[in-house]
């Protein structure tokens, strides 16, 4: 059984940073790509990074230089560091793995970006 849980959503102001994590309760973290994924209101979800066993990531182009993707294979976490927010990166922040032909996705965190 995998359970993901997302931490770290927030209101920020434009130009403000938030982290957010996602813990895996599943076994052998370390050999799985994992990624983060966002929805905003009225819009179908959409990657925003994924992130290798082997440290390769892979961004949106609208968040590179941004945010960076990383991970804790000791913590079972995986992490995204969001600096230079937009009002258009308000949206809920997924978890996603995919293990065993199953896909599996946290409950979501809200990050909301306003003055």
């Amino acid at each position: 059984q995998v359970q993901l849980v997302e931490f770290g959503g927030g209101l920020v102001q434009p130009g403000g940073s938030l982290r957010l994590s996602c813990v895996d309760s599943g076994s052998i973290f370390s050999i799985y790509t994992m990624g983060w994924y966002r929805q905003a209101p009225g819009k179908q979800r959409e990657l925003v990074a994924t992130i290798t066993s082997s440290y390769n990531t892979n961004y949106a182009d609208s968040v590179k230089g941004r945010f960076t993707i990383s991970r804790d294979n000791a913590k079972n976490t995986m992490y995204l560091q969001m600096n230079s927010l937009k009002p258009e990166d308000t949206a809920v922040y997924y978890c996603r793995t995919m293990r065993g032909g199953y896909v599996y996705w946290g409950q979501g965190t809200q990050v909301t970006v306003s003055s």
